[in-house]
């Protein structure tokens, strides 16, 4: 018989202790740190390429659940692997993990099968994917029998910053009860529980069929399921995305899978199915800190990884991550050094996990560096901040082949457009004409506008804006193709 399988993919992590290559707008589950490939897509290629000899697992398109603000960039990595999802679920506010999954069962259920929901977080690395693909297809068969399966990772080290999976007694072959989980540990405990090798780093991977969740979910935290099942209900279809209900969302408790459910099917537990836990040594990093990610990037004779335009001179077991310019480390050792456009961190690796100090203060401040990168993604292509200063900006934009930027004016600026690469079609107020490489034309302030890319390659634009004020919240849209009049 064959068993349907739900990819539900979680991607509502900011990242902020990468900073500052993760931002809020663009996080570090989007960001090439291993590959080609992004952490979200390479978790979509993980588990869709699974494949057992006997083809006995259906796996269905991924289901993501996700925040509003990244949707677009979901949708188009999504389309970068030609992949069709099930559906993006937008949370108009985090509930934690219990909600988000609950939510993707209940949109799961309306198919009217029982699939076994595969929930991922979405910025992962593993290095043997094909042992992952294994180990995934036994949680399945499992799960499919009524199990609750969870993935504990094989410890490497005595780590203070991962939550523990402690196993009890062996089910089978490699598989155990799930006897509980602990929290963060300080290091002696940490060290101890790496001796006694009953204890598991938290994958925050779960297996189960859809509805052994909505039942558990439902007798162990009816306020969730209550709560997600009105906001579902309510909710509205626009294009790809599902747009969760705010005000019946923000009833609902925020609470994990963990505290939700699989602490109520620990060895101790005399009701409802067996809570299991999956071993998991396959090369496995949540990539946290900068640190962890030197653990599985290519090292020189000294320890040291870099990327980019980088030089080094007696520098060791240090991490040099250049963007845009050229970076030089001299007599160094165990440091992080992070350039991009806008910032560059520098720190020791002891206390790389204290980056999101900065992003607090960046917070405080008002600031916008840990929001946005000076390149902002949108959904006709993105927009790059070149220089400003009083009263003007410029900005380079790239507007992707058939893209439509929103129909819109400004209160208070003007701007300047350059055709740089391509063909541009220009509406200013009542009239539109074509305008092609190194020819422009003047925005007046006031005066509605669009701008289009009718042709075949990327439309490279340079915008000059001028005006007392420069925010991109001084925009009023009349026509939008991606349904933006009310958000960004």
């Amino acid at each position: 018989m064959t068993i349907p399988v739900q990819p539900v993919v979680l991607s509502g992590g900011a990242g902020t202790r990468l900073w500052p290559f993760s931002r809020e707008a663009y996080p570090k589950q989007f960001l090439s740190l291993t590959g080609d490939k992004s952490l979200f897509q390479q978790t979509v290629d993980r588990v869709l390429s699974t494949d057992p000899e006997d083809g006995h697992l259906e796996f269905l398109s991924p289901l993501i659940v996700c925040n509003e603000i990244h949707r677009f960039i979901v949708a188009e990595q999504l389309r970068l692997l030609g992949v069709e999802g099930s559906g993006i679920l937008l949370e108009p506010v985090g509930k934690n993990t219990a909600p988000a999954v609950t939510l993707a069962a209940l949109h799961a259920q309306e198919s009217g099968r029982d699939p076994v929901l595969a929930v991922l977080p979405s910025d992962h690395h593993v290095e043997d994917v094909a042992e992952f693909q294994a180990r995934m297809s036994k949680a399945v068969e499992m799960a499919a029998k009524g199990d609750i399966v969870t993935f504990g990772i094989v410890a490497e080290s005595p780590e203070t910053g991962f939550g523990y999976i402690r196993r009890g007694p062996e089910i089978e072959d490699g598989v155990y009860v799930l006897d509980g989980f602990t929290e963060k540990p300080d290091a002696k405990t940490a060290a101890e529980y790496l001796a006694s090798e009953r204890y598991y780093w938290n994958s925050g991977i779960f297996v189960m069929r859809v509805g052994t969740w909505l039942e558990q979910i439902a007798r162990h935290q009816p306020a969730i399921f209550d709560a997600c099942k009105a906001a579902l209900a309510a909710s509205k279809r626009d294009g790809d995305f599902i747009r969760i209900d705010k005000e019946a969302f923000a009833k609902c408790p925020s609470d994990s899978i963990d505290y939700a459910v699989m602490e109520k099917l620990t060895s101790g537990s005399q009701e409802g199915p067996r809570g299991a836990v999956l071993p998991l040594d396959v090369g496995w990093s949540d990539l946290g800190s900068w640190p962890a990610l030197s653990k599985v990037r290519p090292r020189d004779g000294d320890g040291n990884v870099t990327i980019g335009d980088v030089f080094l001179k007696d520098t060791q077991n240090s991490l040099l991550y250049s963007q845009s310019r050229f970076v030089a480390a001299v007599g160094l050792a165990d440091v992080v050094v992070i350039e991009t456009t806008d910032a560059v961190l520098v720190a020791h690796k002891d206390r790389a996990q204290d980056v999101k100090t900065i992003t607090e203060h960046l917070k405080k401040a008002n600031r916008s560096e840990h929001i946005f990168h000076t390149k902002v993604h949108r959904p006709w292509g993105d927009y790059e901040s070149i220089d400003n200063g009083q009263r003007y900006q410029v900005k380079r934009l790239t507007i992707k082949p058939g893209a439509t930027l929103s129909l819109q004016l400004h209160h208070h600026r003007a701007e300047h457009w350059i055709v740089v690469k391509g063909t541009a079609r220009v509406t200013r107020g009542e009239e539109t004409f074509l305008l092609t490489e190194n020819e422009s034309t003047y925005i007046p302030l006031g005066v509605k506008h669009r701008l289009e890319n009718p042709g075949t390659i990327p439309l490279e634009i340079i915008e000059v804006q001028s005006g007392s004020y420069l925010g991109e919240d001084d925009i009023v849209r009349f026509e939008d193709r991606y349904h933006r009049l009310e958000s960004p």
